[in-house]
């Protein structure tokens, strides 16, 4: 395939990686983040399959079988201890701003520099190879692709200057700078480049499950041919089962499931880049279910390889892409070298980001400011130092990865690399994992654990790689250092039939963990040891009031710690900053007042998000006067801000029920206010019902009065006139005073037993009249034989002809049709009374029954009655122990119904 076509498509899915990162930066910068989901979380994890994954795995299972899921079992079982572990890690950095797993220890122990500066070297030299790996993948698949040929040239055997792997080194380098380094706060959320991350993410997934698919399905027969083939070949049948001794596959798990927490790459996306702490609810399952996918066609592949390749010299790291070429399938193996590509570039870019910020934080800026004449000198130009000398790391760390891979990589196999690199981050898992569970870790015991730690891994693993190259000589491997057989470093103190790996891990463990613990116990603590170890272990209980809980002693000055930030942070963002943290804490920042200890930390904090935990403390212990503080005094202030937290916790309780309160006396105030506005209606009604039948009898008296001479039948229709006048008013009265002698309870019931049906027939045949009138029909439909209720029959009788009443007046005109029903249904008989008039709005339903309403647009004018009928029915119902309620919709009428119990309750022991 021509060169020409391979490095469009490389540098065409660079510039798309540069369009997606842009894009989630501007998006960022706008409020509308791309990446702040659990999805996007969980997919930029997946920075942990490298081309470790991509090509290394099918590698590794073509050699030892099954054994190659380790790598993949661990980190499936440590996820569902995420919640636990790497959520305590995550709110831990983000309270204390912490930007590197080198920051972390030395913070807890003390913000310890040396310490920081060691953790620092051990993941730069522990990672370069790792790189190295990843640039070794992309050149060997490169070369077979432009050769054509399925075996690759080694390294050496291309000038540097003709080398891809050097140029996509330096091009990966720039899109580093211009996404990974453009903010002096190394807390910073990289958007864009978590956003390329999880893109290819996605893309090295289908590149890989593509190629499974066709080697499967159109190389072979189907998986079951490949393995049934592979059964049958006596090299490859004992792939088929498992090691007797299990060490290997022991120690591989146990490595990895530390790795997927504290590799430099994996702690930058899922600790430093994590926005919600939520997500990690989501990676705990779909993070496992994305290894498993991508692992579903690797012992395919592996075998196919092999198959295939029989008696032939193909790297089986190569198999994925060897296939493909093999059969010709040249838009294939493009695709195949691109998913690779994009396996390697997301775990060099998120790596060198992170030994970036680490070389600057734990070993440039604490040598800098911690040497008063340069800390004087550069005073001016930290912040440009300290952006700069990131970018310049990143540059360094990639031409060392890329040194490594010429020198040394070529070698090993892909596999081999990696793990050594998993070794690395392993030593420290003790002073980690201690530190953020056990309160008694002190800095001598994680400092020392590290350094034994280290110095095993070094002896036992990169020494023979440098061996193997030929830098050093043969005979440290087979007589051991100056000639002494028990420091072979395959065989280190007369351990032997271990694999490299696990002889690494046993000693190295051993004596870590060995030293951490013993002299931990045996060693004491400064009070700064002691303050951050509470904090750490505690982060949970601390992590809402940081401020007054951590410990500081001493004398500070606001324009001293003013000055300080502005050298790093510039004008600007120091001013809002303190202007931010004087409001909310009402502290005077004023020249020449003091510092309390809030504002100290504060200021560090900043300082540890720009140059590191470790650096910030050198840079402002130089500005302030600090004391030495006893242990006592640190339980102390830990115990009153515990106290203050409690008071904190308890006025947030309050002001909750407060806000609940409030909203209650809205809520009664605004139902006050609509009572009060019925109240007005019901007066202006029952004045103008009553002014009337006044006026009526007013009218016809004077009449009488003034005219002696009136004929005989016109007295007798005046006085009949005033006679119903009269009663119209006693009848208004009357609801009036029946709805306060119900309110008071002074209303007395004469209880009868009363067939309803009965009591329906003489109602209607009391409204018939009315029924003409208004042009209606009545219908009934009475269920037979329903038992007798023990009721008032005045009371019941005035609800039915309410009911009634409301009925024929708000039926149309000369087409209404009212229907009374009765039923017996769970120990009640049900009077229902239906109309089709225009019925009632929804909103109105609920107050149909209250004092003094009046259902709304029933008719073009205000309906008659004082709008106390249902309110005295629903008073009448209620003293039955029955119930009343409504049923409506606009335009197609309404349904009244009340339930009256059979027995009541107050006579059903009585009854039984």
């Amino acid at each position: 395939m021509g060169k020409s076509l391979i490095i469009f498509f490389a540098f065409f899915y660079l510039a798309l990686l540069f369009a997606i990162a842009w894009l989630a930066e501007r998006r960022a910068k706008s409020g509308h983040s791309l990446v702040n989901n659990p999805y996007i979380y969980s997919l930029s994890l997946a920075v942990y399959c490298t081309a470790w994954t991509f090509y290394g795995s099918v590698g590794r299972a073509a050699s030892s079988g099954l054994e190659f899921i380790t790598i993949y079992l661990g980190p499936t079982l440590m996820a569902p201890l995420w919640w636990l572990v790497m959520r305590k890690i995550i709110r831990i950095c983000r309270v204390n701003r912490i930007t590197t797993i080198a920051d972390l220890i030395s913070s807890r122990y003390g913000k310890n520099v040396t310490l920081g500066g060691i953790v620092t070297a051990v993941c730069v030299l522990g990672i370069i190879p790792y790189i190295s790996l990843q640039l070794k993948a992309i050149s060997s698949s490169y070369t077979m692709l432009t050769r054509g040929s399925l075996q690759s040239a080694g390294a050496s055997q291309i000038p540097f200057y003709a080398d891809t792997a050097f140029f996509i080194a330096l091009i990966l380098a720039l899109f580093i700078i211009f996404f990974g380094t453009r903010h002096v706060d190394a807390t910073y959320k990289r958007e864009g480049m978590v956003a390329a991350i999880a893109f290819e993410s996605v893309f090295k997934l289908i590149a890989f499950l593509i190629i499974g698919v066709f080697v499967s399905y159109v190389a072979f027969d189907g998986v079951q041919d490949i393995f049934t083939q592979a059964a049958s070949q006596p090299r490859l049948s004992r792939l088929f089962t498992l090691d007797q001794n299990n060490t290997s596959w022991l120690y591989m798990t146990l490595l990895s499931m530390v790795a997927i927490l504290f590799l430099p790459r994996q702690f930058q996306v899922s600790v430093l880049e994590n926005q919600n702490e939520r997500h990690l609810q989501k990676a705990m399952w779909l993070f496992p279910l994305y290894l498993l996918i991508i692992n579903l066609f690797v012992l395919p592949i592996a075998f196919g390889g092999s198959l295939l390749f029989q008696g032939r010299n193909v790297d089986a790291d190569m198999y994925v892409l060897a296939i493909p070429m093999e059969m010709n399938q040249g838009s294939l193996a493009l695709m195949t070298f691109l998913g690779g590509f994009a396996a390697a570039t997301s775990m060099i870019i998120v790596s060198t980001i992170a030994l970036s910020i680490m070389l600057t934080n734990n070993l440039i800026m604490p040598i800098l400011v911690g040497m008063p004449y340069l800390k004087n000198y550069f005073r001016e130009h930290l912040s440009f130092i300290t952006v700069w000398s990131r970018r310049v790391n990143i540059i360094i760390v990639l031409l060392c990865a890329y040194a490594y891979y010429r020198g040394v990589a070529d070698y090993f196999p892909l596999v081999s690399i990696g793990l050594i690199s998993f070794a690395a981050v392993m030593q420290f898992m003790p002073a980690i994992i201690g530190g953020i569970y056990w309160k008694a870790g002190t800095k001598l015991g994680a400092l020392t654990g590290i350094l034994l730690g280290f110095g095993i891994w070094f002896y036992t693993l990169i020494i023979p790689t440098i061996v193997r190259a030929r830098l050093l000589p043969q005979s440290i491997m087979s007589d051991g250092l100056f000639g002494i057989h028990s420091l072979k470093p395959y065989a280190l103190f007369g351990l032997q039939y271990l694999d490299p790996i696990s002889h690494c891990l046993f000693w190295s463990m051993l004596l870590n963990i060995g030293a951490y613990i013993y002299l931990s116990v045996y060693s004491t603590q400064s009070s700064k040891e002691r303050n951050q170890a509470e904090l750490f272990v505690d982060i949970f209980k601390y992590s809402a009031n940081t401020e007054s809980s951590v410990v500081w002693k001493g004398t500070a000055y606001t324009h001293d710690l003013r000055s300080l930030l502005h050298s790093f942070l510039g004008k600007g963002q120091t001013d809002k900053a303190l202007a931010t943290f004087s409001k909310r804490h009402t502290i005077n920042m004023e020249a020449g007042t003091m510092a309390d200890h809030r504002l100290v930390n504060y200021a560090e904090k900043l300082l540890a998000g720009a140059i590191g935990a470790a650096a910030s403390r050198i840079m402002v212990a130089s500005v302030v006067k600090e004391e030495e503080i006893t242990m006592d005094e640190v339980y102390n202030i830990l115990k009153e801000s515990q106290q203050l937290m409690a008071v904190n916790k308890e006025l947030i309780h309050k002001s909750k029920e407060l806000k609940i309160a409030t909203e209650k006396l809205q809520a009664a105030n605004h139902r006050l206010k609509e009572l009060d506005h019925l109240k007005d209606e019901f007066i202006s009604t029952v004045t103008h019902e009553m002014r009337t039948p006044i006026t009526s009898i007013r009218a016809f008296s004077e009449i009488l009065h003034d005219t002696p001479d009136l004929g005989d039948r016109e007295k007798d229709e005046f006085i009949s006139t005033i006679i119903k006048e009269t009663q119209r008013m006693e009848r208004l009265i009357n609801q009036v005073l029946d709805l306060e002698r119900f309110d008071s309870g002074r209303q007395k019931l004469s209880l009868e037993p009363l067939d309803l049906n009965s009591l329906i027939h003489e109602a209607i045949s009391s409204l018939n009249q009315v029924a003409r009138e208004a042009g209606a029909t009545v219908q009934t439909q009475l269920q037979a034989n329903l038992p007798l209720v023990e009721a008032d029959k005045d009371r019941i009788t005035q609800v039915v002809l309410n009911l009634l009443s409301n009925a024929l007046k708000f039926c149309p005109p000369d087409t209404g049709r009212v229907v009374v029903a009765s039923y017996y249904r769970q120990g009640s008989i049900h009077v229902s009374v239906t109309d089709n008039g225009s019925g009632i709005d929804p909103e109105s339903l609920p107050l149909l029954f209250d004092k003094f309403f009046q259902a709304k647009n029933q008719t073009t004018k205000k309906p008659k009655g004082s709008g106390l009928g249902l309110a005295i029915s629903r008073k009448i119902i209620e003293h039955h122990e029955g119930q009343i309620w409504a049923r409506s919709e606009i335009g197609k009428g309404s349904v009244f119904t009340f339930a009256l119990p059979v027995v009541r309750e107050r006579n059903k022991i009585a009854i039984e």
